[in-house]
């Protein structure tokens, strides 16, 4: 499938919630990368680790052609910045981020695919067919017992240690990025999302702001403002992206394309592996 870029649309928006007093997120959009971030650190590192990594992704946007391996790299790139930077400002020591994103890459023949990515507990949902399902897998002490069957999924919602996260940038080494490679589909929509909303807002939630709200930044207008309703407990930020449902510019047979996004995520692909619309461990 290729996509006219026209036929995207997005909206952002965010909020230093009721508790916090600074707002250490940071989310940017250029062309089709679409990324946020959630600092951590103290009053100023926190906003620095996250504008640097937000910085870093959307210079993607400029390049020709974009791969996925082009955003793994970039996040590297990214790592390194954030320790640069806090290895010459005392003030800076322990900072970091994480991230989560969006970006339309190419594929062979000339096709174009979505990129999910993450690394920490931001986190990305795909709206399709009138269905919210949770893309990334949170990288943080309450997702391994989730996955260990310790807990459940309800549970993890409630958890005392559920900002634990286990992987971020500002570290080194730095924790593995994880992510998904599947085509674009007419109709769906994405959102990425700190934290913030995802610990105040279930999935029924989300899903109900994309079904009632089509025009997607009023959609994330509305979700940052229930997230500070139903709590605030940290700051809010919420990308909305969509993909018209009629784009004059696709080329898909719906009977054959693949249109799920789940399943284990990718890491580095093998040299010269093209795209696929699965969702496969490559580790």
């Amino acid at each position: 499938m290729t996509v006219d870029q026209s036929a995207i649309s997005h909206g952002v928006a965010t909020d230093v919630g009721r508790v916090r007093q600074h707002n250490e997120d940071s989310a940017r959009v250029v062309g089709t990368v679409f990324v946020v971030a959630d600092g951590m650190g103290g009053h100023a590192a926190g906003e620095v680790a996250s504008g640097i990594a937000t910085d870093a992704l959307i210079e993607l946007a400029e390049r020709p052609v974009l791969q996925a391996r082009d955003i793994v790299e970039q996040l590297t790139e990214a790592n390194r910045r954030i320790l640069e930077s806090a290895a010459r400002r005392p003030e800076q020591t322990g900072m970091g981020t994480t991230v989560a994103g969006l970006a339309l890459v190419s594929g062979g023949g000339g096709s174009q695919h979505w990129v999910v990515f993450n690394i920490g507990d931001s986190r990305v949902y795909r709206l399709l067919d009138g269905h919210l399902s949770q893309v990334t897998v949170d990288h943080s002490e309450v997702q391994e017992l989730v996955d260990r069957g310790i807990i459940t999924a309800e549970q993890a919602q409630h958890h005392p240690g559920r900002n634990v996260i286990t992987r971020s940038l500002g570290r080194d080494p730095m924790g593995q990025v994880d992510h998904w490679v599947f085509p674009p589909y007419p109709g769906e929509a994405f959102v990425i999302c700190t934290d913030g909303l995802s610990n105040e807002l279930g999935l029924p939630d989300i899903e109900a702001v994309l079904l009632d709200v089509a025009d997607p930044q009023e959609a994330a207008d509305e979700l940052v403002r229930r997230a500070v309703q139903a709590g605030g407990r940290d700051n809010v930020t919420a990308i909305v992206v969509t993909l018209e449902a009629h784009e004059s510019g696709a080329d898909v047979d719906e009977d054959t394309a693949p249109r799920e996004a789940v399943g284990r995520p990718r890491h580095e692909p093998p040299a010269g592996e093209e795209p696929t619309g699965e969702s496969r461990s490559l580790v």
